[in-house]
């Protein structure tokens, strides 16, 4: 790893430390205001991002046999964690207690990447513009793909919770869908990728003003998300599940790019760049974006927030992990394809 990335490295835990130190300053005013800051990201600043990056993406000249080899594990993963967890909560009687949307927020903690903070620099330090452009693809579906599925699986959880607790064996299938359909999309991740991807389509450009608001908010964001985990760590604690969290960062970092790289080589037949690209997209640590949807949910933010700081800690030892076998990988194939 260069020394232009740990010092980025370096500045998120910096910032995100000055949450913390804000926090037991009482600067924060405590878990009420910790929920006030949170919900000022999620439903501001974080919509802002996604509005302007849906609406500006060039959807007609994005890599699409390249995404489908990154998002279709990625989803596999998502959804099988999901499953996984969601397995293991009804076995645990402290677990259940965290409701229904609980497993469908450890299995964004597990699979969503910072993307952006950590993997934008990261691409173009290690492949240049042509790698980075490829990263961009990635990033400009990544919420929409991930986030999106998975509110839709925290949603039909809560209907059917809300339907037994009315005293429902099973919701009508049609209220069911109407909730589910309404909560889906008047949320602050789907309602702003849609509009923004309704705005692509007309083939407008951002009005300058327009361009203008959604990029400061969008820049806020970032620095506010970063602070925001020091906050929640400062709220939470690592707590006496810190060894699961310790868990879902090693399979953010380990197992997950691994079923990418092995899918992207096995089904789609990937080599080179691409496959870098991918493979080091896959092992990110756990973004920022994990501990807004928890607390979207009000849910398991202890978990997402020690989740994130230590798989960015990790990612210091796995990054290099990842590019060496990437590089044994790249030279075998090279001597085959020359033998």
């Amino acid at each position: 790893m260069t020394l232009d990335l740990f010092l980025r490295l370096l500045a998120l835990f910096i910032v995100g430390g000055i949450g913390f130190g804000a926090a037991r300053a009482g600067l924060t005013g405590g878990a009420v205001g910790l929920r006030a800051l949170s919900n000022l990201a999620f439903l501001v600043f974080v919509p802002a991002l996604l509005f302007r990056s849906m609406a500006k993406v060039d959807l007609a000249h994005l890599p699409w046999t390249l995404l489908l080899a990154f998002f279709a594990p990625l989803l596999l993963w998502s959804l099988l964690a999901r499953w996984s967890f969601a397995r293991r909560d009804r076995d645990d009687p402290r677990a259940r207690q965290d409701g229904p949307a609980a497993s469908a927020v450890s299995a964004v903690t597990a699979s969503f990447g910072n993307t952006v903070q950590v993997g934008l620099p990261f691409a173009a330090a290690m492949f240049g513009e042509a790698g980075l452009q490829l990263h961009i693809a990635i990033v400009s579906l990544h919420a929409l793909v991930l986030l999106s599925a998975q509110t839709v699986l925290a949603e039909i959880a809560l209907a059917r919770a809300a339907a037994r607790a009315a005293g429902a064996a099973r919701p009508p299938l049609g209220a069911m869908l109407l909730t589910i359909l309404r909560q889906s999309l008047i949320h602050p991740v789907t309602l702003p990728v849609l509009a923004g991807l309704g705005w692509n389509a007309l083939g407008l450009p951002l009005p300058r003003l327009l361009d203008e608001v959604s990029g400061l908010l969008a820049q806020a964001g970032v620095p506010l998300c970063l602070a925001l985990i020091g906050v929640s760590l400062a709220q939470y604690g690592l707590g006496e599940g810190w060894r699961r969290s310790a868990a879902i960062a090693a399979m953010k970092l380990l197992l997950l790019p691994a079923l990418v790289a092995a899918s992207a080589v096995l089904v789609f037949r990937l080599d080179g760049l691409a496959l870098s690209v991918l493979v080091l997209a896959a092992a990110l640590p756990t973004g920022s974006n994990a501990m807004l949807f928890a607390q979207r949910y009000q849910v398991r933010e202890g978990e997402a927030s020690t989740v994130i700081v230590l798989s960015t800690a990790g990612f210091m030892l796995t990054a290099p992990l990842w590019l060496a076998l990437l590089a044994l990988w790249q030279q075998g194939a090279r001597a085959a394809a020359a033998g």
